[in-house]
């Protein structure tokens, strides 16, 4: 049985990023002074399926750090890792790079493979607070219920009770949370990206964790109350602020790389086939079919044919297509699949939680970067100063190699958008950040 996968071979220009010029710039209605910003995996420079230094340091906080300060008059400080570190994520492995990895069918490809054999562990026993309390207080995995929780950096909860990622950043294990730990730094100017988490954590188990935060209701059981009470506590000292709204994570190549109709069978499979699922009504051909999958429906075999529209999530055991029947004989299971409904889930959230950030960002005077657009474009392919930048896996550019996370070039556009609603909101003229300066994937 012959399985239709695709190999990336292509290579991406290496973008070298380079020392900022001194310019000179109008700050409007901004004060850089004291300026934190709070979200979740974007925000804390998340990539590659890990927390590394390379990444963190061209997080779009950074970035918009950079370009609101002239000749780099002003440090930012942010929880980071070793610089030779490998990184580290919630499983405890290393960040993904670029390497050679032989399949089950002996081919050799080159793909996303970890750095080491496991991450830097040593990492969750750092506190970066006792060096400078932490202005990027980008936390990733962090939901909007757990934003003013306090003991969500507090270790002796156990496995699953906290957050490493704050653990490693908050001021006081106990008694701290994410928001009081941004009011203690008395911002004057803030960003916040938040609710993607929200949803991502159903996203990404293919519908089986769940449910997704509710959209509307109060201060800790949904994202309407809960985000309106941060936003508040944050200008509560004068502070200006802008927001972003959440694109669409199904537009991620997590979740578009791998077709639903990627199950090739020559005559000989396609007659094994169709003996087997003929009785319970599915019928193969020769040539490109939909996967199967596992269903509530035709007992007692509970499988079906994918349909088109529905996604298989990157993370599928692609070994197990190929050698071991997952997707023909041997239906590809729920958690790395989401059917019709559950995309309706998704995009309804999306959608709702879009609708509160529009609300909330005219009722408290924020600017709003509309991320949702960014990522629009970037399926279509972005054209800057002459280089295309699209959300294609691996050779797109705007992607990590884990296909969830933007590496740097994705990071700078962030900045950008940032910038751009900024300017427009609070009179001000503050440069972009030139993109170009700022990497892609790198290859061996």
């Amino acid at each position: 049985m012959k399985l239709k996968i695709l190999y990336l071979f292509f290579v991406v220009p290496m973008l070298i990023g380079c020392k900022k010029e001194p310019v000179s710039i109008n700050l409007g209605e901004v004060d850089p002074s004291s300026y934190v910003a709070i979200g979740t995996n974007a925000t804390a420079g998340y990539a590659d399926d890990a927390l590394y230094y390379d990444a963190q340091i061209n997080s779009y906080p950074y970035i918009f750090h950079q370009q609101l300060t002239t000749n780099n008059s002003r440090t930012f400080a942010q929880p980071l890792l070793a610089e030779t570190a490998n990184g580290i994520n919630l499983n405890g492995d290393a960040q993904l790079v670029m390497g050679y990895k032989t399949d089950c069918k002996d081919t050799v490809s080159l793909s996303p493979v970890r750095a080491a054999s496991s991450g830097n562990i040593s990492a969750w026993n750092d506190n970066t607070y006792a060096i400078a309390p932490n202005e990027n207080l980008g936390v990733p995995g962090l939901e909007i219920l757990k934003l003013n929780e306090a003991g969500l950096g507090n270790s002796a909860l156990g496995t699953g009770n906290y957050n490493p990622f704050y653990a490693r950043m908050t001021s006081d294990p106990v008694n701290a949370s994410v928001l009081s730990d941004a009011l203690a730094l008395n911002p004057s100017f803030f960003t916040l990206m938040l609710g993607d988490a929200d949803i991502m954590k159903y996203a990404t188990s293919g519908g089986t964790f769940g449910p997704i935060t509710p959209a509307y209701g109060n201060l800790g059981v949904a994202f309407e109350g809960s985000l309106d009470a941060a936003i508040s506590a944050l200008k509560n000292n004068g502070a200006n602020g802008a927001i972003a709204n959440i694109p669409d994570l199904l537009d991620y190549p997590y979740f578009t790389t791998i077709p639903y109709n990627g199950l090739t069978l020559d005559s000989a499979n396609a007659a094994s086939m169709n003996a087997v699922f003929n009785p319970i009504g599915l019928t193969f051909e020769v040539g490109d079919n939909p996967f199967t999958i596992e269903c509530d429906c035709n007992p007692p075999y509970n499988v079906r044919k994918m349909v088109e529209g529905e996604l298989i999530l990157l993370t599928i055991p692609l070994d197990s297509v190929k050698c071991l029947g997952m997707g023909s004989i041997n239906p590809i299971p729920n958690r790395h699949v989401l059917t019709l409904a559950e995309i309706d889930t998704i995009q309804t959230a999306i959608s709702e939680y879009n609708a509160i950030i529009s609300s909330l960002s005219a009722q408290h005077d924020l600017a709003l970067a509309d991320l949702n657009q960014l990522y629009k474009n970037l399926q279509s392919g972005i054209l800057y100063n002459g280089i295309n930048i699209n959300a294609e896996f691996v050779t797109g550019g705007a992607f990590s190699l884990d296909g969830r996370n933007l590496n740097p070039i994705g990071q700078a556009l962030i900045a950008n958008e940032f910038i751009k609603a900024v300017n427009q909101k609070f009179n001000a003229e503050i440069p972009h950040a030139d993109v170009t300066k700022y990497r892609g994937v790198l290859f061996p």
